[in-house]
């Protein structure tokens, strides 16, 4: 599944936990350099590094504190970072980037990836211990050409949240535009979705969402 389900995913899962009264705080691994991804998850101290700049820096792992914490593409994190995540999980202690103080946290951890982690350890991309360590429970999403009775809500929430960006009154989309959705493979899961529904609100004029507002592709 590809970045907006697995972070519906992870949202869900904290807005029904008992730390849901928290934020639950996201960083994509895959988006940040190695050295500065170190940096947002530990956090570090003044002039620790050059750039660092002169004022303390809290780490992801210290915001999330009492709260979830989810790791997009976590399959992206290079050995070194997952000994030192491994670390944090086993003895929730962390310790800032140039710090010394060692730092109680307590976070519940949620990763995510597209790619096959246990292929990954195989082949020594992937740290074994760290692996086990995060197979609690494990999710599996299908794709969303295989959950397309899914469709209609996603494109629903997707109108709601999206539509009062345009400044427009679209209340739904048409029946056979529902039907077009549901006939198309959808090779870029949830987040071609959405982007196919923020496109037709950028070119519809009306209430309702019409086949001409949806990519030729899609179009029977």
């Amino acid at each position: 599944e590809t970045g907006t389900g697995k972070s519906i995913a992870a949202t869900l899962l904290h807005a029904h936990s008992p730390r849901a009264d928290k934020t639950c705080i996201t960083i994509n691994c895959a988006a940040i350099s190695d050295h500065m991804l170190e940096s947002e998850l530990f956090g570090h101290e003044a002039n620790a590094f050059t750039g660092a700049g002169n004022k303390r820096k809290l780490g992801l792992m210290e915001v999330a504190d009492g709260s979830t914490l989810f790791l997009d593409e976590i399959s992206t994190m290079k050995a070194d970072l997952q000994a030192k995540l491994l670390r944090a999980l086993e003895e929730r202690f962390i310790r800032r980037v140039g710090g010394t103080k060692e730092i109680a946290v307590d976070f519940r951890l949620i990763t995510a990836t597209n790619r096959n982690i246990p292929q990954m350890v195989g082949e020594g991309d992937f740290r074994e211990d760290l692996y086990w360590r995060l197979k609690v429970v494990e999710i599996k999403m299908p794709p969303l050409r295989e959950r397309i009775e899914d469709i209609p809500a996603l494109t629903g929430a997707f109108i709601r949240n999206l539509a009062p960006d345009y400044g427009k009154n679209i209340t739904g989309v048409r029946p056979r535009v529902m039907k077009a959705l549901g006939l198309y493979l959808w090779p870029g899961n949830i987040r071609e979705l959405r982007n196919t529904i923020d496109r037709a609100l950028l070119l519809c004029d009306g209430t309702e969402i019409d086949l001409a507002h949806l990519p030729e592709e899609m179009r029977p």
